[in-house]
């Protein structure tokens, strides 16, 4: 499952271990390290589309905030697509899906980077992985990760988050990222495959639905689709308005002040539907007598559980379609999963690690 790196001319490691937990999103991609350090880049990688342009950034590789902010003078890759690599649907691999691949590794090394190992430190690193990802796509991910770490081990990104809060029994999280939502319950063993459920109704589909909702509505309006997910990012609820949400656009160049109230409203709910489908599913299906024990342990986690109201609107829907149940908002949407994944590296057995090397 993992690879060690290649000697060449590295100084020996041999002063312990950095042990990093990952969240490798389609939209974030943070970590969590044993040094205590926490840092979280948009999951964005861009590389100069000619040499004008590389002399103006004077980079090879450009991250995150700074890769948007150039985008015009890159070519620009968002290496995961509703939460796997792009390239493992069929299995080919054309000079597109090499140069996402590398991506997808300069990614994970920029995060890597970010949780500032020391150079005679190995790099033991857990990746939080969408729970119904692929064989492919896991072998997929672990190839991006060789080059950047000594021992890697991938896990479910819910099951992550319940790990790192110890609520390892009857309970149900949903993690709500760009690409996917996934549902995981949980009681007291390692999930499998009947304990979990995967839609790709997530961020990504919020802003696509909130890009149409505003094209209809919106006579002349233009956007980008980073400033419609700022949009959500900010204003982002489902139920009764917080606020009115006005927003400038352009039309025809100059400035225009939208009520875009509604549109956010009706693009945040449709998130809400699957989510209960999923629930319901991984309620019916489990033992009869924890159901009720289940339903009142639900964690909303990810990204996208920011969305205001959402967890008072899932309670709503679980009362009309279950009878009711009980939604626990994580205090740290974030990071959930890459604190999970660093307290299962933690964790794990000192001789399981040795197997991985």
């Amino acid at each position: 499952m993992s690879d060690k790196k290649e000697a060449g001319d590295a100084p020996k490691k041999d002063h312990g271990v950095l042990y990093i937990g990952m969240d490798l999103g389609t939209s974030r991609t943070s970590v969590s390290a044993s040094n205590g350090v926490r840092e979280t880049v948009y999951s964005m990688v861009g590389y100069p589309k000619d040499v004008v342009s590389l002399k103006l950034l004077k980079k090879d590789v450009l991250f995150g905030k700074e890769a948007l902010e150039k985008r015009l003078s890159l070519k620009l890759y968002k290496p995961l697509e509703k939460g796997v690599l792009k390239y493992t649907g069929d299995g080919t691999m054309d000079a597109e899906a090499k140069a996402n691949l590398k991506a997808a590794s300069d990614l994970i090394g920029e995060a890597i980077r970010l949780a500032k190992p020391r150079k005679d430190e190995l790099v033991y690193c857990v990746i939080g992985a969408p729970a119904e990802a692929s064989v492919k796509n896991r072998e997929a991910i672990i190839e991006a990760a060789r080059a950047h770490v000594d021992s890697v081990m991938l896990c479910s990104e819910p099951f992550s988050v319940a790990y790192g809060l110890d609520w390892l029994e009857d309970v149900l999280v949903i993690d709500i990222g760009a690409g996917t939502t996934d549902l995981c319950r949980m009681h007291g063993t390692m999930p499998e495959e009947a304990d979990q459920v995967m839609y790709d109704i997530a961020g990504d589909a919020v802003d696509a639905e909130l890009a149409k909702r505003i094209t209809e509505t919106c006579p002349g309006a233009q956007f980008t689709v980073f400033m419609i997910k700022e949009i959500k990012e900010r204003y982002g609820f489902v139920g009764d308005a917080p606020e009115r949400c006005f927003v400038d656009l352009p039309v025809d160049g100059k400035p225009t002040t939208f009520d875009l109230t509604d549109q956010i409203r009706g693009a945040c709910s449709i998130l809400i539907e699957p989510i209960i489908q999923g629930i319901t599913k991984l309620v019916a299906s489990f033992d009869p007598e924890f159901q009720t024990r289940l339903k009142n342990r639900v964690l909303l986690a990810g990204g996208g559980s920011m969305v205001k109201g959402l967890d008072s609107a899932v309670e709503k829907a679980m009362k009309q379609r279950l009878g009711g149940g009980k939604v626990i908002r994580i205090e740290e949407p974030i990071y959930g999963g890459a604190n999970g994944a660093l307290k299962i590296a933690h964790d794990m057995p000192a001789d399981f690690w040795e197997q991985l090397k």
